[in-house]
């Protein structure tokens, strides 16, 4: 396991394309000027020490050994120790809708990118919770059982898409009895699940399920994407737009989004509707309701004792430097005797 430090130093490595590009228009300007004054043949004669090679490999030496500073001040670290730890937190499944209606953009850039934009932004604001997520349109899928690993978390989250699941629809019932598989303590009291939807073309079972997930102490807090005015469906193939969704009469599907059902679930369960419009107010109140949940006790294990890396890699770009200045910068007669470049043939 290892972390990065200071991930802003990575722009430092556009030096390298930047010497790249310097040393081939040089080249260019250098056999462009040589030909006005003489032929290759001459040139040669002229300047028979001349190598491009030794040019290249000084390049390729101080390319490295900006790389290699570049590194190490991004200072990577490496964990070398795993520990088990106690934390108390709440455990938060996230239920996030991947049907076809997720795709309209009355909120920008598309339904589905505000939903994942929420779930990331909130997972960012958590503390030592441990953390779920759930797939579903006609039916629901696990994505990410309980865990405190955020990171994965966000990959799973990313790779979600409209495309995940055949099944249409807005099965919210399908995903609240999943998500009552991932607690792994039917008597504690902070088990969340957080809906993230449009409510639209949802099932009618939706609400009873939501009221039994209560009787088992499941909060459920719904998160409301879309506008009241709604959109239509665009399809795309591979990032070009093909046109909008069509009913059978040829009319184009306006989609909108349902704060009703989303708000009667929310009830049933002892939980809270919040329109995910703005997403700092929704992070903001979703923070607030947990901080006011009891908290669960937990062990979780985790990369303790991560140790600095520069090092190695500041120490390879001093010895890349002191190569390329005291030995490809001029001959010296011990390098000279070597003849690695052939220049005695």
């Amino acid at each position: 396991m290892f972390q990065i430090e200071e991930k802003i130093w990575f722009w430092t490595l556009l030096v390298v394309p930047v010497l790249v590009v310097f040393f081939l228009l040089l080249q260019y300007w250098k056999k462009r000027t040589q030909k006005k004054f003489a032929n290759k043949g001459l040139l040669k004669r002229l300047s028979p020490e001349q190598s491009l090679f030794k040019s290249v490999l000084k390049l390729v030496v101080i390319c490295l050994a900006f790389a290699s500073l570049s590194i190490a001040l991004v200072n990577p670290k490496v964990g070398t120790k795993l520990e088990t730890i106690k934390r108390e937190g709440v455990d938060i499944v996230f239920a996030v809708d991947v049907s076809k209606s997720m795709l309209a953009e009355d909120i920008k850039p598309s339904r589905l990118e505000k939903a994942k934009q929420l779930v990331s932004k909130i997972m960012d604001n958590l503390g030592s919770d441990r953390v779920g997520i759930i797939a579903y349109a006609g039916k629901a899928f696990p994505q990410l059982p309980i865990t405190t690993d955020y990171a994965a978390g966000k990959m799973f989250l990313q790779n979600m898409n409209t495309d995940m699941l055949s099944s249409q629809g807005t099965a919210i019932n399908e995903a609240i009895n999943l998500a009552k598989t991932y607690y792994d303590d039917d008597q504690q009291t902070n088990r969340v699940l957080m809906i993230i939807s449009d409510g639209e073309d949802h099932s009618e079972d939706a609400i009873t399920v939501a009221e039994e997930a209560s009787k088992e102490g499941i909060k459920i807090f719904t998160i409301g994407v879309g506008n009241a005015k709604g959109g239509p469906i665009p399809l795309r193939r591979k990032g070009t737009l093909l046109g909008y969704k069509k009913d059978k009469q040829g009319e184009t599907v306006i989609t909108k989004l349902n704060e009703q059902t989303l708000k009667d679930i929310a009830s049933q369960a002892n939980g809270t509707y919040i329109n995910g419009a703005i997403t700092d107010k929704v992070v903001k109140q979703v923070k607030d309701l947990l901080n006011k949940m009891d908290k669960k006790e937990f062990e979780a294990q985790q990369i303790a004792d991560f140790k600095d890396q520069f090092q190695w890699f500041l120490g390879l770009a001093i010895l890349l430097f002191f190569i390329d200045i005291f030995l490809l910068e001029r001959k010296t007669a011990w390098l000279k005797k070597l003849n690695l470049f052939n220049e005695n043939l």
